[in-house]
Parts: C-alpha cells; structure tokens; sequence
C-alpha cells in the first residue's frame, strides 16, 4: 500500500512539472487549436470518471474521489470551451 501511494505521488508529480514545461513553451497563435484538443481529451476524462466512480462500491473513498473527478473534469472542458469561444470571437470582424 505504501509502496503504491509513493509510487502515485512521484508520477503525479513528474507529470505536473512535465506538463507546466510543455505548457509554458506553447506560442499563443497555436494555444487555441491545443485548448481544443485538451477539451476532447478532458472529455475521455470524464468517461474515465464516470466508469471509476460507478465501479468503486467497494470503498466510499473511491467513489468520493470518482466523484471529485467527473466534477473537475467537468469544469476543465466548460472553461476551456469558454476560454477557446472567447479567443475565437476575438479573431471575428466586427460590423
């Protein structure tokens, strides 16, 4: 159990700093099209999350946590679709 939950938290933590390295370097004209992939993918997400917390009855932890998911994955793929709708209207011509 121990061995697992260090193993869990190195990977968490190799991939925020792997992730806020890939992030930093993206030049703003390719953020919107990459906004839009991360929003399919977070969608896959939320399928995830869903099946994890459906699957977890074992344990009130697991469906917490499930449950915790599908509720951040859900506010990542509203605002960023927000966040990529809005960059698009910035690119329209106005009348």
């Amino acid at each position: 159990m121990t061995e697992t939950l260090i193993a869990s938290i190195t990977i968490f933590v190799l991939a925020v700093f792997v992730g806020f390295e890939v992030i930093s370097k993206v030049p703003p004209t390719l953020h919107t099209p990459l906004m839009s992939g991360s929003n399919a993918i977070s969608g896959i997400t939320i399928l995830g999350a869903i099946i994890c917390a459906g699957r977890a009855m074992e344990t009130d932890m697991a469906t917490i946590l499930g449950f915790v998911a599908v509720v951040l994955a859900t506010v990542n793929v509203v605002g960023g679709f927000l966040v990529t709708n809005r960059m698009l209207l910035m690119f329209k011509k106005k009348k």
